[in-house]
């Protein structure tokens, strides 16, 4: 069968950098050719932070941003094609998820912000580009997330198996595989973008290495009482979120005078663990496996932390052929191929929006 390859590229919440994935989408069983992983630089990072509030000439710095994201993208996929010895032209199209510094799917003119430029990546690389995935579905009434449930539907769905799939990027998000009903998904709530803050803020660290900081700590009853009070966490699904809730100001106003900042960072912890296992006892009912993806599934305290609190505990999708880093970034090659065939990408029962419609715009080459 002719082998048909798209690149997908992600850089979500955490800031890290941008995950990139060569795949073979035949028709049969997708194929996962090569991957590779561009971090961003500490000026890159900080800069794009800065566009998650209202600032002084923002349009131009968002612009600008757009600019040396596409720059940094297209480095990527020069670096990936090289390595698994393919060319350009071999290419039909990049999905490209873009940065996110504006999610508000909840206000009264909804939007969503994702920053590239498409057409310059498009010019770089001399290969269609598809991007601007999550507006389409927000103009439909939807929640523009999360768009991953279709591909897991797609690759991990067994016939006679119930499966959750629990991705933990800087939001953590859930994918419900029951073979006998409609798939579901929503976010859950913060994944390690709360701990990936105050990690920076104390120790200057940009994340907590297998929670070895976390570890030194107590979690605080109180304190994690008050963190899962949020409204957020009893709203029922369709529902999504970001930063533009979880943040250290979000933080900031739920903390009690004297704990540690180690305390905090255990309790964290064990809100991203808690939001996760109460999200699949509540709407996943009869879940028989549950499988990690995303950075949080590289955090072994983490890990152990969801097997205490999810019953029959957690694997990583590795068991289901692709590794928890590039699940992400192959959903999105695969919803750029949806775009090329003009099929619909979002799932209504997941985000909401009142039909099924085509998601992205195409830059062609």
């Amino acid at each position: 069968m002719k082998s048909i390859y798209y690149i997908g590229m992600m850089s979500g919440t955490s800031l890290d950098g941008v995950d990139v994935v060569l795949v073979d989408l035949r028709e049969t069983t997708p194929l996962l050719l090569g991957t590779f992983y561009g971090p961003y630089s500490n000026d890159l990072r900080e800069a794009l932070l800065l566009l998650h509030q209202s600032g002084y000439d923002e349009l131009h710095r968002a612009a600008m941003l757009s600019n040396q994201l596409s720059y940094r993208y297209a480095e990527a996929i020069t670096d990936l094609l090289r390595s698994a010895g393919v060319f350009s032209q071999q290419i039909v199209a990049i999905g490209c998820h873009g940065q996110t510094v504006r999610h508000c799917p909840e206000m009264e003119k909804s939007y969503t912000i994702q920053l590239v430029n498409a057409a310059l990546l498009a010019e770089l690389t001399g290969i269609a580009v598809v991007a601007d995935f999550r507006s389409r579905d927000i103009a439909a009434g939807g929640q523009g997330a999360p768009l991953v449930p279709a591909f897991h539907e797609a690759v991990f769905k067994s016939p006679n198996c119930h499966r959750v799939i629990v991705n933990i990027g800087g939001i953590a998000n859930l994918t419900n595989l029951d073979p006998h009903h409609a798939v579901t998904g929503f976010d859950c709530g913060p994944g390690n973008v709360l701990m990936d803050a105050w990690c920076l803020q104390h120790t200057g660290r940009t994340y907590d290495q297998n929670g070895q900081w976390a570890a030194t700590g107590q979690v605080v009853s109180a304190l994690l009482e008050a963190l899962l009070s949020d409204p957020f966490f009893a709203l029922k699904p369709p529902k999504s979120t970001g930063r533009d809730l979880f943040n250290l100001h979000w933080l900031g106003k739920k903390l009690q005078d004297g704990e540690s900042p180690e305390d905090v960072q255990a309790t964290l912890l064990q809100l991203t663990a808690v939001s996760i296992a109460e999200s699949i006892h509540t709407h996943c009912l009869g879940a028989e496996e549950v499988y990690v993806c995303g950075g949080g599934g590289h955090n072994s305290l983490l890990m152990s932390r969801l097997a205490e609190v999810i019953r029959g505990g957690v694997v990583l999708t590795d068991q289901l052929g692709i590794a928890i880093d590039w699940v992400e970034a192959f959903a999105f090659a695969w919803l750029a191929h949806q775009a090329i065939l003009r099929k619909t990408g979002n799932l209504t029962a997941v985000t909401g929006a009142k039909g099924s419609r085509i998601l992205g715009a195409v830059y062609p080459a």
